[in-house]
Formats: structure tokens, C-alpha cells, sequence
């Protein structure tokens, strides 16, 4: 429908970016004012000094170089088989303060006295750990004798546990942590530093308030440590909104059946057949090898990752960990996946971008095989780099730059994020300049290609982010930061853009109008970052924010879920699609893909991503495995079937006239689906479930200590994930197969497809196309 005005769609876009980032901005601001304070010195009264803010910064490193958040976590954040640090040291402070007394004043411990003499020790212990005695003049906080020498008893307890004690062997298979995994005692002090930091603001009571820097978290009944009234409110106003929001867009829904216009009249034939690769498209098609050899690296370094959680310290019974321990494997694991997922969607818009304009510019070519070398070094370096640093081979400096940065999905150094940063900015140019002639012209696909543009700009721009932290910034604004990168540019602009991409695939082919899919981008776009963009506050409730975070986080994190819980139409229609003609049979795995992306949308981002959004749900789960059901069901089920889907629409592409053997892809497509929904159900979420009912119960120490989770139950749970990780594995290695076979020629049948009547197109003609192909011109 020529001539369509989209003016009030673009405003409200507009309206909900621009208001959106002015409050992310805003509370931005908010954070940096009210970060937990690094002390200048830890001191006790009576003059002694335990920790200085450059240990406690350096601290910081140490444990980035070991891993950081590869190796359990810090305020809930990072991996699952270590401990959460924050909460582990907390617990035993306290523990050890209470026994301390006890012994002092009825010479027995703690546990043994009665419960009314419990009661009181339990009362000067909160009263000694929650008094803020942080002075901003001086810059110190001051401690007792007797907590300084539980301190340091802590502190020796950890040394040993990452030195090289034999009596902590044990503990330290428990926790995947290899033998002197930080071999230097003043970087063993430093870590102690850091981990005792991030404990006293877990409990210490902000200034002239009565809960903690972290809002009271994790759970720990012996300091006081219970949910705030904030956090249950808002998670009732979570869930109401929830309602209301599904409500309303099913109303809007409801309405919209009564003004759909007729649908669009399926092509004869296969419009792409039409379609004739340029030199650069075709460059395409090594990034497409490189996705395939990455995912099923990434799917076995999972496998090993996980096993580590029952073999500690090896690969049944190979010493592993001596050459590449949990940290690592797990680095890699995590990275590659972003990497490939990531190399999928920039390979579609190289591709993409001379297809939908018809235009090939000059060294294109050349510059495509450029950024693909650049891709290569990147894995390459960073991976390196990583292994260097957990095997602390690196200054702490020269970690932050070429090593490891400690952050989950943001490990690689500072100087390969740069080098990512700048090659995505190439990548934005050449796609800018082989686009540029289409967004010239005054087509129906305008709003198309402009929302492309935009969500391609957004790409490159994010990434940046992941650049506004230095090697010692606080970590409650390092967090704030790293959530940009994680949510905004990977579940927040990438779903955009793939939105579009495949919006214009099923364009070109005919399938949907024009019109039609542009307004139904421009309003799903709209509604997806009206809760998606604040929604990023929902990672942040107790990571030494203010209130205020928590409430825009618990409902906007809510809004996100509204526009998943109808999924399900986008399931149907694609599914429809598929059956629309006998040519489009040839597409219908790539568009399978595409209904697997609109089912573990709904399961993995709606269904399981709402069970840990609520701030009631968050303060008794974060950092148990209930976060990597969500993680594994929505970065892989969501964006990686996106990724697989968007290749193998490529790759067709690429060979419109090859007709595929797709006895390979279609048990690579089941056998990931049904992988992936038996590693959820039958082995993580069981043992996320137990875990917050440990959380609830004792408190978030023990749901991630080794006595819980080294039990015989959690051991056969986690070892029920074989079933789901080996049809998992079996269908990357078959994607692997399929893809490698369109090279050699087995995932191919002999003799070409027919070729429709109608004119062909090829770049440098500028003969007539099919309707839903664009015009050529001349480079």
C-alpha cells in the first residue's frame, strides 16, 4: 500500500526510546552517587589497619584475572558452582563472630547454647555488622578487635582454599577451583580485601536507612537479612501490571482482527530464484562456516563446563583442570556463544544489504574478508588472553587489557573490546554504503530500511557501553554498565534488527505485504522497548542500587513479558507461511527455526524469565540455576535459534537453485529443541528449585555451599543432564554436518531447481524484476 502513513508509529517510537533512556540516564546518575563507598582504610578501633582502598581495588582485579564471575558469584551474578562469595564470607563472619563470643562468655560454641542466649548474641551481631561506620571525612570504617580477628581467620580460610592446602582439596572440587588458582599471597590478600568489601555492603545499613547497600540481600536470617517492604510491594505491583499490560494487548489484538486488510497473494514461484549473490554476498558464506565450527565448539566446551559441577578437578578422570580449568572452559563457553550468535546477525546484514538494494560497491568484497581476518583475531586473541590471565600469567594491568576482565559475557580484554567495537563500526559502514542507494529511494521498503539502519546503528553504538568502566571502577557502576552491553545490545537492539531482517525475508519472498509488516515491526518494536530498555533495572535490584531501581526494574521488567505471552500468533503464522506454497518447502526448516525462536520465546523469556523477574522471586534465586534455565532457554532457545535461522536463510540464498538433503538439519532442529528442553527440565530447573527452597530456608550461603550441593539427590540431578546435553550436542554436531555438506556436496541433490518464467535480475543489470526484488544497479 503505497503512500501509508507510519508518522504516528515513528512518533511513538520515538517518544518511548527518547523518555526511556532519560530515566536509564537519570538513575545512571543515581547509582554513581550512591555506589557502596570504597574505604580509604578498614581500621579497627583501637588503631589497627586491616584493608586500604587499593587493596580492596586491587582485590577487584585479582579476582577478574582468576575468572571473576566465571568462578561463582559476587552479589549473585556470575557462575553456579562455586559459591556467591559476597554471601559465603558473610555467612562465615558471622558465624565466626557468634562463636567467638560464645566461647568468651559460656566457653561453649554457638550452636550448642540455648536458644534464648542465641537470641541475644544474635542481637549484638547485627547490631556490630549493620551499624554503618563509614565516616566521609575520613573516608574510613571502623570495626571491632574481635571482628578484625574473625576477618582475619576468613581471610585465611580462603587463601588456603585458592592456594594449595591439602585439607581444602575437597572444598575445592566441590567448587571446580583448581590448586594455587592465585599463587601470590599479597594478590590472596587483595582478593580478601575485596571479597570482605562486597560483603559489609551486603549487610552494612546505608546511611539514615535501615537496610543494607543491597537491599538486605542475599537471604541470611542471622544479621537480619530479610526481604524489604519495597520488595515485596513492587512485586505485587509486578504482577498487576503484568495483567493489566496482557489485557490490554489483547484487546488491541481483538481490534486489530476487524481491521486486517486481505492477504497478501503468494508468488507462483520462488522470487528469490530471482536473486543472483554479488561478490560480497558470497564473501558471506565463510562467516557462515565459522558460525557452524563455533557452535558445536561451543556446545562441547558446555559439556565439559557442566561436568565440572560433578568432576571437579577433571574430565573422567583426565586432570583437565590442569590445562584448562572451569574458569576457562565456562570463559569460553559463554563468550563463544555471544560471538557466534553475534557473527550470524552481522553476516545476514552484509548480505542482506546488496540484496535489498541491489547494489555492490566498490571493494565490498575486499572489505568483507577484511572484518571476517579481524573476527578470526578477536576469538583468537581473547580466548588466549583469557587462558593467560586465569593462569595468572599476567600483571593485573596487562590482564585488564589483553586478559580477563572478570564480567560474564563481557570477559575479553579491554583492548579486544576495542577492537570489537571499531571492526562493528566497519561492519555498520559497509552495510550503510551498500544500503544507501535503497534509502534513497522512495520505496514502500523505506520504513523498512530505515528501522534496519536504525537498529544496525544501535548495534554498533551499545558495544560501547561495554567501554565506560576503568580496571578499578566501582563494581555496583561496573555492573550498570555491563547490563547495557548484555541486555540492551543483546536481547534489546539485536532482536530488533533480527525483527526486521526477517520481516524483509518474508517481504522479498512475497509472503506478507509490505505495509503489513512494517506497521507490525514498528508497533512490536515500540512495544518490545517500552518495558525493555528501563526493563534493564530488573539485573540490578542488589547490586548496590538505590530503591528507586528496584520499583522501575520490578515493572517494566513485567512490561517485557506482556508482548511474549502472544507469541504464539507469530508461532502460527510463520508455521503457516511455510505451507503457503509447494516452493516455499524448500525455506521450511530456516522458518522452522524461526517458530522454535517464537516458542522459547514464550518458555524461556516470558515463562522462565517472569519466574526470577519479581523482586520477591530475585531476592531468593539470584545466583541459583533457576538464572541459567532463563539464560540457556532465552540466549540460545531465542537468539540462537535466530542466529541458526537467519544462516540458513542465508545459505539458501546463496544457492537458491541447489535443492537441500534435509535429513541432517531436520534432526539437528529436533534434536536441539528436545535437547535443550530436557537439560531445563530435567536436571537445572529441579536443582533451581531445591536451591531456593534451601535459599528460603537456611539462606542463599547454604543453597550454594558445597554441603548442599554436593548431596547425593543434587549429584544425580545434575548427572541427569547428560540426557539433554547429548541429543543437544548430537543436533549441533548435524547442523555442523549439514553445513559443512553444502560445501563437499552431500547436503545437496544433484541437478538444479527449475528457474520460474519470469525475467531475471543480477547486480551490474538493470533487466525487470519479480515483484518483492529489488532493481538492480550498476556498481
Amino acid at each position: 500500500m503505497p503512500g501509508r502513513s507510519y508518522t504516528r508509529h515513528w512518533f511513538a517510537l520515538a517518544i518511548v526510546i527518547a523518555a526511556s533512556f532519560a530515566v536509564l540516564g537519570f538513575y545512571g546518575r543515581e547509582l554513581y552517587r550512591q555506589a557502596p563507598p570504597i574505604p580509604k582504610r578498614v581500621v579497627t578501633t583501637d588503631g589497627r589497619v586491616l584493608f586500604t582502598a587499593q587493596q580492596i581495588r586491587d582485590g577487584q582485579n585479582v579476582w577478574q584475572s582468576m575468572g571473576g564471575q566465571e568462578v561463582g558469584t559476587v552479589w549473585g551474578h556470575g557462575a553456579y558452582v562455586a559459591p556467591d562469595w559476597s554471601a559465603d564470607w558473610l555467612h562465615h563472619e558471622a558465624m565466626g563472630l557468634l562463636d567467638r563470643w560464645a566461647m568468651a562468655d559460656r566457653q561453649r560454641p554457638y550452636d550448642e547454647l540455648p536458644s534464648d542466649a542465641q537470641a541475644v548474641l544474635k542481637a549484638r551481631l547485627r547490631d556490630e555488622l549493620r551499624t554503618n561506620t563509614y565516616e566521609s571525612a575520613s573516608g574510613d570504617v571502623t570495626i571491632s578487635p574481635d571482628r578484625a580477628e574473625v576477618i582475619r581467620a576468613v581471610g585465611a580460610h580462603y587463601a588456603a582454599l585458592f592456594g594449595n592446602d591439602p585439607a581444602l582439596a575437597e572444598l575445592r572440587d566441590a567448587y571446580a577451583i583448581p590448586a594455587n588458582a592465585i599463587k601470590d599471597p599479597q594478590r590472596q590478600e587483595s582478593l580478601n580485601a575485596f571479597f570482605f568489601w562486597t560483603s559489609w555492603a551486603c549487610v552494612t545499613n546505608r546511611p539514615g536507612s535501615t537496610i543494607s547497600y543491597t537491599s538486605n540481600w542475599p537471604p541470611e536470617e542471622l544479621v537480619g537479612n530479610r526481604p524489604t517492604g519495597s520488595v515485596i510491594v513492587w512485586s505485587v505491583i509486578s504482577f498487576v501490571l503484568l495483567l493489566a499490560g496482557i489485557g490490554a494487548l489483547a484487546w488491541y489484538f481483538a481490534v486489530q482482527r476487524h481491521t486486517e486488510e486481505e492477504p497478501e497473494a503468494i508468488p507462483e514461484d520462488d522470487p528469490l530464484l530471482a536473486l543472483r549473490p554479488t561478490p560480497s554476498m558470497r564473501a558471506t558464506l565463510k562467516y557462515f562456516w565459522i558460525v557452524a565450527v563455533l557452535i558445536v565448539a561451543q556446545v562441547g566446551l558446555g559439556a565439559v563446563s557442566a561436568h565440572y559441577g560433578v568432576e571437579g578437578s577433571g574430565f573422567y578422570g583426565f586432570p583437565l583442570a590442569d590445562y584448562a580449568p572451569y574458569a576457562v572452559t565456562r570463559t569460553w563457553h559463554t563468550q563463544l556463544g555471544i560471538f557466534w550468535i553475534a557473527t550470524a546477525w552481522l553476516a545476514t546484514g552484509l548480505f542482506m544489504a546488496p540484496a535489498v538494494s541491489g547494489y555492490e560497491p566498490r571493494f565490498q568484497r575486499l572489505a568483507v574478508n577484511v572484518l571476517f581476518v579481524c573476527l578470526l583475531v578477536i576469538v583468537g586473541g581473547s580466548m588466549a588472553g583469557q587462558w593467560l590471565g586465569v593462569q595468572q600469567r599476567l600483571g593485573l594491568e596487562t590482564n585488564f587489557w589483553f586478559g580477563h576482565q572478570g564480567y560474564e559475557y563481557v570477559d575479553l580484554g579491554r583492548f579486544w573490546q576495542i577492537f570489537l567495537f571499531v571492526g562493528l563500526f566497519l561492519w555498520l559502514f559497509l552495510m550503510g554504503r551498500a544500503m544507501w542507494p535503497a534509502l534513497r529511494q522512495a520505496s514502500e521498503h523505506r520504513h523498512l530500511l530505515g528501522l534496519f539502519m536504525i537498529a544496525s546503528t544501535a548495534i554498533a553504538l551499545f558495544y560501547g557501553a561495554g567501554l565506560m568502566w576503568g580496571r578499578q571502577t566501582n563494581l555496583a557502576i561496573a555492573e550498570y554498565w555491563r547490563w547495557w552491553v548484555v541486555h540492551l545490545w543483546v536481547e534489546g537492539f539485536f532482536e530488533v534488527f533480527a525483527t526486521v531482517v526477517i520481516a524483509f525475508l518474508f517481504t522479498r519472498m512475497g509472503l506478507l505485504r509490505v505495509a503489513t509488516a512494517t506497521a507490525a515491526v514498528l508497533f512490536s518494536t515500540t512495544i518490545f522497548l517500552s518495558g525493555g530498555i528501563i526493563g534493564t533495572f530488573h539485573h540490578l535490584y542488589f547490586t548496590g542500587t538505590p530503591t528507586a531501581i528496584l520499583a522501575l526494574g520490578a515493572v517494566f521488567s513485567a512490561l517485557e513479558v506482556v508482548p511474549l505471552v502472544l507469541i504464539g500468533f507469530e508461532a502460527y503464522e510463520n508455521l503457516t507461511l511455510s505451507r503457503a506454497r509447494a516452493w516455499v518447502a524448500a525455506y521450511k526448516w530456516p522458518i522452522y527455526f524461526f517458530v522454535a525462536v517464537a516458542f522459547w520465546n514464550l518458555v524461556g523469556a516470558g515463562l522462565f524469565g517472569f519466574l526470577i523477574n519479581p523482586p520477591i522471586a530475585l531476592y531468593y534465586m539470584q545466583g541459583l540455576n533457576t538464572t541459567p534455565v532463563h539464560g540457556h532457554a532465552a540466549l540460545f532457545g531465542v537468539y540462537g535459534m535466530l542466529g541458526i535461522g537467519l544462516m540458513l536463510f542465508c545459505l539458501k540464498g546463496l544457492a537458491t537453485r541447489a535443492e537441500w538433503r534435509t535429513g541432517a538439519l531436520a534432526y539437528a532442529f529436533w534434536s536441539i529443541n528436545i535437547g535443550l528442553a530436557l537439560m531445563v527440565l530435567m536436571s537445572l530447573l529441579p536443582v533451581g528449585l531445591l536451591q531456593t527452597w534451601a535459599s528460603v530456608e537456611r539462606g542463599m550461603w547454604y543453597a550454594r555451599s558445597a554441603e548442599f550441593m554436593q548431596t547425593p539427590l543434587m549429584d544425580t540431578l545434575r548427572w541427569l543432564r547428560v540426557i539433554g546435553d547429548t541429543i543437544f550436542a548430537t543436533g549441533a554436531l548435524a547442523l555442523g554436518w549439514f553445513v559443512l555438506g553444502l560445501k563437499t556436496g552431500w547436503s545437496v541433490r544433484t541437478g538444479p531447481r527449475a528457474e520460474p518464467a519470469a525475467s531475471r535480475s543480477d547486480v551490474g543489470g538493470r533487466r525487470r524484476t519479480p515483484e518483492g526484488v529489488a532493481p538492480a544497479h550498476r556498481a
